[in-house]
């Protein structure tokens, strides 16, 4: 018999990739037959992220929940982190999944202090990169995956999204003490469908954040030394 279960993602900055990929877990429990819910930060994204939430709020039982959320540690975090376990608390839920670094901390926290009322609910984690993406010989670096580390105790489950994360996690972190599961992102059959290219397209396209973590430095000189080989001019958007 199956089972509806009140599931309530959890992430600080509702765009790019994890923003799509809570999007797409959202759309398949909901035709699932389960009540989800998303708590993010409010002051990050802009009119297309306002779009996308409107065009899926009517299907979220639990809601849309929007808070200031900082993306680094610091004294605003006390505020920030009481105004979202309100809201979670509120919220009862099954599932508590977090994403990132933000998301996975506020997930397992509270999902724990939650166990403390005698709730049942489920704390799952997704890096989406997060803290991971700090090197491993650097003093941050070795604080943020002993506090991984540590947090895995408040962990149930480990979710990837990516063979690559989850090698990086078993580097920099160590092998997870918890259950993990490695759930690929995925694609909708409607991104297989042929477009029309336009006269003027460009070649090639970046879409992502201008950091350098990014890597949009290695686009541009990838895209030079193809020009290279090619032996004409390629163009790109970014």
């Amino acid at each position: 018999m199956a089972v509806n279960l009140r599931i309530v993602h959890c992430f600080r900055s509702p765009v790019g990739g994890i923003f799509r990929h809570v999007r797409d877990l959202t759309e398949a429990q909901v035709a699932a037959g389960h009540a989800v819910g998303i708590v993010c930060d409010s002051t990050t994204g802009g009119d297309f992220e306002e779009r996308l939430f409107e065009a899926m709020k009517d299907s979220l039982a639990l809601g849309i929940h929007r808070t200031p959320m900082q993306r680094h540690v610091g004294p605003g975090d006390l505020a920030s982190a009481w105004r979202t376990y309100r809201i979670i608390q509120e919220l009862r839920p099954d599932v508590l999944h977090g994403h990132g670094a933000k998301g996975g901390a506020y997930a397992r926290l509270f999902g724990s202090l939650l166990r403390v009322s005698r709730s049942r609910v489920a704390r799952l984690y997704s890096p989406h990169g997060g803290s991971l993406h700090y090197d491993e010989t650097t003093a941050t670096g070795k604080l943020f995956f002993g506090l991984e580390r540590f947090m895995a105790r408040f962990t149930d489950c480990l979710l990837f999204v990516s063979d690559y994360e989850r090698k990086t996690y078993r580097r920099k972190v160590g092998e997870p003490p918890i259950p993990n599961r490695l759930v690929y992102n995925g694609l909708r059959a409607a991104e297989f469908e042929s477009v029309t290219t336009a006269i003027n397209a460009a070649d090639f396209l970046y879409i992502g954040m201008m950091r350098d973590l990014k890597g949009p430095d290695i686009f541009i000189d990838a895209l030079a030394l193809a020009g290279s080989e090619l032996e004409r001019p390629l163009s790109a958007v970014m």
